[in-house]
């Protein structure tokens, strides 16, 4: 094992501007980080705390940078709040220490940690205030020189991007996929002497393709999916799947997602089957037990994928292998009801079921879905458990809406599922479930148009 690993520092020459500690599996090199699985991540994040809290350590800021890189690596893996607020905790505390040595371009790396933790609570939980604040960070660390530098402007460019996103601007989006080229380049440049900015810059590029996808999804552009499509071969070219599985599995996913959109925009099958086997791929390279977030992400991919399968030749099968897909990512996801992939997932899920019954005009479907998720609330309690009780109820809704659909009556279908609605938003916003709280509620303003009299 520690063969393996010098081998691999060897290969991933480190920053010589900075010596981490070199303690734990990884001996400091966050390089190596994608090679242990979650448990070993543990592990490693644990040995981290101790080597930042040690006496003796000889930079004792640089110890709680490397400390930082790990615990957010384990929240983003596990969506796990604690590690979260380790990694900020001790970002900050290498901010303070490189401040006070005068190491500006260190510091500026340190405000790049701040802001990747507050950019991935944002990610995981839905605040979008988390944003602000991280772009608040990376604005003081963006006029300074080096690595961190380049870092901090490819963030910002990438927070752009979701703003744009958020917009509608098929123009906008293109000036913010620009915005990436010059730290892009950077970041590569100094990634030839060190491979965390190598590895930064790929992940950069994924971010960019990521909001390309979007955009293109948003606005119906083929251009954007093509752009998109492009710069993920880049990203996969720069990667080896050995060393970097799951930079390189993210990669493989978006493009499986940019394939399929590009698919459905020219209404070529072909593309879309191409996107589902690219979104296979990436879910058999990287197991449950390494990434459970990276592999519920990827599953939910491949459900919408498939969704957009089942659409495109009115295949009620493929919503069947949709819903299984969203499932394994549920198997994941229940335990961390806080999670906006967990609202989207929900969603994405019961909106499959419905789909299937609408194609196959299959009543039983809805008969049989709705019988499991009263199944499912007669063994949850409101009370033990309410997130659960409360995504149930927003998927019983769905299926009520949508036998009223099929059907052309409203036997109080509609009623029913504004009454379950509410009750679900009551309990989310109780709990602090942003995501799950705008799902319910979306949705409890859709019934209500729907029932009001023309």
């Amino acid at each position: 094992m520690f063969e393996f690993g010098r081998d691999l520092r060897r290969r991933l020459s480190g920053d010589n501007a900075l010596k981490f500690p070199s303690d734990g599996l990884t001996r400091g090199d966050g390089a190596l980080l994608e090679l242990l699985d979650l448990g070993l991540l543990q592990a490693e994040a644990k040995a981290a705390d101790i080597a930042a809290g040690r006496i003796s350590a000889k930079d004792v800021p640089a110890a709680r940078l490397s400390a930082a890189v790990v615990w957010r690596e384990l929240a983003r893996r596990s969506g796990d709040a604690v590690a979260l607020r380790k990694a900020a905790a001790h970002a900050q505390a290498a901010l303070d220490g490189f401040e006070s040595d005068g190491r500006t371009a260190l510091a500026a790396r340190a405000r790049c940690e701040q802001a990747a933790a507050a950019m991935l609570g944002a990610e995981l939980f839905g605040d979008d205030g988390l944003n602000a604040a991280a772009a608040m960070t990376l604005k003081a660390a963006s006029v300074q020189t080096g690595v961190g530098a380049a870092l901090a402007q490819a963030m910002l460019a990438g927070l752009d991007g979701r703003r744009v996103l958020a917009d509608g601007d098929a123009a906008a989006a293109l000036v913010a996929s620009a915005a990436f080229e010059a730290p892009l380049a950077a970041l590569e440049a100094a990634g030839r002497r060190a491979a965390q900015a190598r590895l930064a810059a790929a992940e950069q590029r994924i971010v960019r393709a990521d909001i390309l996808i979007g955009c293109a999804g948003r606005l119906k552009d083929r251009a954007l999916a093509v752009e998109a499509v492009a710069e993920l071969k880049i990203a996969l070219q720069r990667l080896d799947s050995s060393y970097e599985p799951l930079l390189w599995a993210r990669a493989q996913a978006l493009r499986g997602s940019a394939l399929t959109l590009l698919g459905e925009l020219e209404a070529d099958m072909g593309l879309i089957a191409d996107g589902v086997d690219a979104l296979a791929d990436a879910i058999e390279s990287v197991g449950r037990d390494h990434s459970p977030l990276d592999w519920a992400r990827a599953q939910a991919m491949l459900g919408l994928a498939l969704s957009m399968m089942g659409e495109a030749a009115a295949n009620g099968r493929a919503f069947d292998q949709a819903v299984s897909c969203y499932d394994r990512a549920d198997g994941v996801l229940k335990s961390q009801p806080a999670l906006a992939l967990r609202a989207a997932v929900s969603s994405q899920r019961a909106a499959a079921l419905a789909r299937c019954a609408e194609l196959t005009g299959d009543i039983a479907v809805l008969d049989a879905a709705e019988a499991a998720y009263r199944g499912e609330l007669s063994s949850k309690s409101a009370t033990q458990d309410p997130v659960a009780w409360a995504v149930c109820q927003t998927n019983l809704a769905r299926l009520y809406e949508t036998r009223a659909e099929i059907t052309g009556r409203d036997n109080g279908q509609r009623a029913a599922a504004a009454v379950a609605l509410s009750a679900a938003f009551d309990v989310f916003a109780e709990q602090g479930l942003r995501s799950l709280s705008d799902m319910a509620l979306t949705a409890l303003e859709r019934v209500r148009n729907a029932e009001a009299p023309n």
